[in-house]
């Protein structure tokens, strides 16, 4: 049933971001619009497309949350596998989506202070050999 369900989220998730799918919703809705004519613009009328939206847009959440749940996992496991591999890397990194917020924050900001260090030698290494320009 899992796998099943994957397939068809997956396959689902794919299908509506597509062009087509934009154009058909589109086309459905203004058809809708224009039938309000006939229907003296009635409450049933409008509870058509109320319901209607509301059904697609409820299931549409679970599906589209099951494709980029699925997505972020084979990413992370991607992204841990480099750095397992690469020489130098710190392994602290893998599986740093366990991390709790404060972690994550601790670790923004080693990476904020790294980012302003080499900003400032660089910025020292510009000002003492000018013919280097903005390569450094």
């Amino acid at each position: 049933m899992r796998e099943a369900f994957r397939r068809f989220a997956t396959r689902t998730s794919e299908w509506v971001g597509r062009p087509a799918a934009f154009v058909i919703g589109l086309t459905l809705i203004v058809l809708w619009g224009l039938t309000g004519p006939l229907f003296g613009y009635s409450d049933s009328w409008q509870l058509v497309i109320n319901t209607a939206t509301t059904i697609i847009t409820f299931l549409m959440v679970f599906l589209i949350q099951n494709t980029q749940n699925r997505d972020a996992r084979t990413i992370h496991l991607k992204l841990d596998e480099l750095l397992r591999g690469v020489k130098g890397a710190r392994t602290a990194m893998v599986a740093l989506e366990s991390s709790t917020d404060a972690e994550l924050a601790e670790l923004q900001e080693d990476f904020e202070r790294l980012h302003r260090r080499l900003t400032q030698h660089r910025a020292g290494r510009l000002r003492a050999d000018p013919e280097q320009g903005t390569a450094a």
